[in-house]
């Protein structure tokens, strides 16, 4: 008897043994899922993370960009006043009255003024005036052929261009030297 019990004990023991066995397996796999879980937590964490950085990065550059040109759509429309001015201005004031000439001198002194406020926030006129044609700041309206000239260049400016800091604000409107159609002409007449 004592042999069978000592075999009851042995076989206990070893089902005893499985059990933990298998409790030790099982919370081994349970471990295992959580660290699983809390790795892919931890990578959504860090997504979210980055995610938001690129958010408040992008926020600060439009907020950065809308600051830099605050202000365009004002000086865009005192770009015409300006305009005017400059019209005025361009009368020949040696045959006015005296009453006249004082109101051009206003104009003057007024458009001089204007011109310099536009100026200190950033506003400067595009120099194209006997320059290459250059597409990104200026609008070719007419063509000309003029011999003392090369080809592409500007030969009047109709309407002064701006840019406004870095950024075209308003393109020059110009007659360019065109020696194209010249060839193109005589080319057609030879056939």
């Amino acid at each position: 008897m004592d042999k069978e019990k000592i075999e009851e004990q042995k076989e206990e023991t070893v089902k005893e043994k499985k059990k933990e066995k298998k409790e030790h397996s099982k919370h081994n796999k349970e471990m295992e899922k959580m660290q699983q879980e809390l790795q892919e937590q931890n990578e959504k964490i860090l997504r979210l993370s980055a995610e938001i950085q690129n958010m408040r990065r992008r926020f600060d550059e439009e907020r950065s960009r809308m600051l830099k040109y605050e202000g365009e759509n004002i000086i865009l429309s005192m770009l015409t006043i300006l305009d005017n001015f400059e019209h005025a201005i361009l009368m020949d004031d040696t045959n006015l009255t005296d009453e006249v000439s004082k109101f051009l001198s206003g104009f003057k002194m007024i458009y001089a003024n204007m011109a310099e406020a536009l100026k200190s926030l950033g506003v400067t006129e595009i120099a194209c005036l006997h320059e290459p044609f250059d597409e990104k700041t200026m609008n070719a309206v007419l063509v000309e052929h003029v011999d003392d000239f090369d080809d592409q260049i500007v030969l009047d400016v109709l309407q002064k261009g701006y840019m406004y800091k870095d950024k075209v604000l308003r393109p020059a409107m110009v007659k360019v030297n065109n020696k194209e159609d010249e060839k193109n002409e005589s080319s057609g007449q030879d056939k």
